[in-house]
């Protein structure tokens, strides 16, 4: 009978070594995947880091527009060496609008004819024209360039984009590029705009059509007003300033956009969240770089030494120019929120990790002191007292449930568990 007693308990124990072996082994496999899926982690947000750099991310890279002609590094300057000037665009591909201002008097129309719009004389009760080309092609360029004067390297730059905003003197006329910034569909979009201002002629190039200049177009359908007393100028200073102005509900929408990833980070810092961070960045680091250069533009346009542009004109100039300066410093507070999102991406990834490792080291620590117990239990040694005693089996289940619950009391009082004081 002694014999099978102590037969009985040497199964009992060697079972209760084979569960605690068990658990044991499972809290270090779970420690281990709970490892590997840090680094996976870890890894995937690298990778998604390394993607956006390479321009998987759409935001405000400048990139070539289709109508772009870049030539081929040490070509000769000027827009006579770009392939195509000689011939002309197909029909329709290249939209064309005059806007005549005089004393009470505006008229606004399409020119689908480009050599009978260059040959035709300016009314007489004209006092400004505006020409609009909407498209980039070498032809068109080369043609206004012939009518009216344009510098060889002003009228290539017209066309071979995109070029950071400047101001050029070519003494009976001035040469702006402008970046318009749109947001259209949740993605913003970057084109060159090319102003050729004279004392009562004003030529702009856009890449494409559609831009922020139909209120300006409202406001020039009145018949009296500072159109019509300041003219050319006033109308050079309105388009600039519709385009800087433009900015404003742009940085309004970023700054929602923040706000929105703020939370998000907060309550799921996923991938996808700062992959859009990043992408938000590389949208400031853009802007940024049109605002400075805009910037300049806008105070060379204000000194005009040509006096092309009156004195009570240049006000209005260095409105334009303030509010540059306003978009700039709005831009830098933006940058800033945007690398404290980053940050706090980083941060909040960290703590979810902590609170994972934090629940494994807890589970682990339960099964340790049960794990030692069994261990020594579980020895082969053939004196150990208290294998022969029928209540070992009793006391090995009773010391191992008083040291977890001692632990998890004392988890509890750390507040590492159930909130605790901490």
């Amino acid at each position: 009978m002694k014999k099978v007693i102590q037969k009985t308990a040497d199964q009992t124990l060697s079972a209760a070594k084979g569960v605690a072996s068990s658990a044991a082994g499972a809290a270090g496999r779970t420690i281990g995947f709970a490892r590997d899926t840090a680094a996976s982690a870890l890894g995937a947000i690298g990778q998604a880091g390394r993607a956006i750099g390479s321009g998987l991310f759409p935001s405000l890279v400048e990139k070539p527009e289709a109508g772009s002609h870049a030539k081929t590094p040490g070509a000769a300057p000027g827009i006579e060496n770009i392939p195509d000037i000689d011939v002309a665009p197909e029909s329709g591909s290249i939209g064309i609008t005059c806007v005549d201002l005089g004393v009470g008097r505006t008229e606004s129309r399409s020119c689908p004819d480009l050599a009978a719009l260059l040959a035709e004389e300016r009314p007489a009760w004209s006092r400004t024209r505006w020409i609009n080309v909407d498209g980039l092609h070498p032809y068109v360029v080369n043609q206004f360039k012939e009518r009216f004067g344009f510098h060889t390297l002003a009228a290539e730059d017209v066309l071979t984009t995109p070029q950071r905003p400047k101001m050029e003197s070519h003494g009976d006329h001035l040469f702006v590029i402008a970046r318009m910034l749109t947001c259209v569909d949740g993605r913003l979009g970057n084109e060159q705009v090319s102003f050729f201002f004279f004392k009562d002629l004003l030529v702009t190039f856009q890449e494409r059509p559609g831009d922020v200049w139909e209120p300006v177009r409202k406001r020039m359908q009145k018949t009296s007003g500072r159109f019509h007393r300041f003219g050319t100028p006033y109308l050079l200073y309105a388009l600039l300033d519709a385009i800087v102005d433009h900015l404003f509900p742009v940085l309004e929408g970023y700054g929602d956009v923040l706000e929105a990833l703020e939370d998000e980070v907060v309550s799921n810092p996923t991938q996808e969240v700062q992959r859009r961070i990043h992408g938000v960045k590389r949208d400031f680091i853009s802007l940024r770089r049109v605002m400075w250069p805009m910037r300049e533009v806008m105070n060379s346009l204000q000194r005009d030494e040509d006096d092309l542009i009156e004195d009570e004109v240049e006000v209005y100039f260095r409105d334009v120019h303030d509010h540059a300066v306003q978009i700039i410093e709005v831009v830098e507070s933006l940058r800033e929120m945007a690398g404290g999102l980053n940050d706090l991406f980083m941060s909040s990834v960290g703590n979810r990790m902590n609170e994972i490792m934090k629940a494994l080291t807890i589970m682990a620590s339960f099964f340790l002191p049960i794990t030692f117990v069994a261990g020594v239990y579980g020895m082969n040694f053939e004196v150990i007292p208290e294998l022969k005693w029928k209540y070992s089996y009793a006391v090995f289940w009773g010391v191992c449930l008083t040291m977890t619950a001692a632990l998890a009391v004392y988890f509890h009082r750390k507040g590492w568990i159930g909130g605790g004081k901490g």
